[in-house]
């Protein structure tokens, strides 16, 4: 699996860059993870949008589906001028109704539900889910596909079930919006201490810090999470390419 960073900060995009979304490519299947704001426009540095083979969503916050519209009118466009006629499925909860019907539109995209405690089966990636401590409902995701593993927390609070969930994984691909001696589970977010301490108890390889704040220094952020996990500590940024 290879995974490309599209977009990487928190609450809303720094100029000329993205919120959440990430490319994973296993086999030639191109599979989306969060589309928030921007991500479009940056995705197409990459892929045209007619190559996605599936998008996976964590939750409805906007930094993480508010080009979901605009990837639909993309792919209308595109169904036309290249005469394309592939309708691409969106997999969302549907613990808010009126997001996740927002899915399927025309016969361009069509929103299809997981749950937690049934794996997912999209092209050759199994994904299990894991109900997050966030403000609204949001699952974060395991990733396997080749043998190997990805997890990704999307949007928590610290919490003891995702080190189970993280258990051994090749990559933890960790929200870290707040430093150290913050508040964050307030807002249910996690610290780059709590980040850190997480990658330590599940045994990961590599922890990638994402979902960044936009104050600070963000390099105190893979300080703080190398204070607790001794492997490789790297930050997402946008176009970060690394090999699961």
């Amino acid at each position: 699996m290879e995974l490309t960073v599209i977009g990487h900060w928190g609450g809303y995009p720094k100029s000329g860059e993205a919120s959440s979304g990430y490319l994973m490519e296993h086999d030639g299947f191109k599979l989306l993870m969060d589309c928030g704001s921007a991500v479009l426009s940056q995705l197409q540095s990459y892929i045209k949008p007619e190559e996605l083979k599936a998008v996976v969503l964590s939750h409805y916050h906007p930094d993480h589906v508010a080009d979901i519209g605009v990837l639909q009118h993309a792919l209308l466009i595109g169904k036309y001028i290249n005469s394309t006629n592939f309708n691409l499925p969106i997999y969302g909860h549907q613990q808010d109704g009126l997001a996740f019907d927002a899915l399927t539109y025309k016969n361009i995209t069509t929103g299809i539900a997981y749950e937690q405690g049934k794996n997912l089966h999209i092209g050759p990636y199994t994904i299990e889910f894991l109900k997050t401590k966030h403000s609204v409902a949001c699952f974060a995701m395991r990733i396997s596909a080749g043998g190997k593993t990805l997890v990704y927390t999307a949007d928590s609070a610290y919490f003891e079930e995702l080190t189970d969930f993280a258990k051994d994984a090749n990559i933890l691909l960790c929200e870290s919006n707040f430093y150290k001696g913050m508040d964050a589970a307030v807002a249910g977010h996690m610290t780059s201490e709590e980040a850190g301490i997480l990658a330590s108890k599940a045994n990961v390889d590599k922890l990638i810090l994402t979902h960044l704040p936009h104050f600070g220094d963000l390099k105190q952020l893979v300080i703080e999470a190398k204070e607790n996990f001794t492997g490789n500590v790297s930050l997402a940024s946008q176009g970060f390419k690394i090999s699961v």
